[in-house]
């Protein structure tokens, strides 16, 4: 085995694991992007439920606390 078979080799596995990477994260940032996404949509509806909530609140006809009960 030459010098230079084993330097091809080297290079070879280097260039296969560059490649592996690249690949990896092009995947992690696209998972990254979804989430991301996922989070903004969850942020919207969070806030639209808490502006539904202050409104019924606001709206609500019932008395604001009952009398506890008599003590025996």
């Amino acid at each position: 085995m030459s010098e230079s078979d084993d330097l091809r080799r080297r290079i070879e596995k280097l260039e296969e694991l560059a490649a592996f990477q690249e690949r990896a994260l092009e995947e992690l940032s696209g998972t990254v992007a979804d989430q991301w996404k996922q989070i903004e949509t969850l942020r919207r509806e969070l806030a639209n439920l808490g502006a539904q909530l202050a409104e019924v609140e606001a709206t609500s006809s019932t008395p604001q606390r009952e009398p506890p009960p008599p003590h025996y």
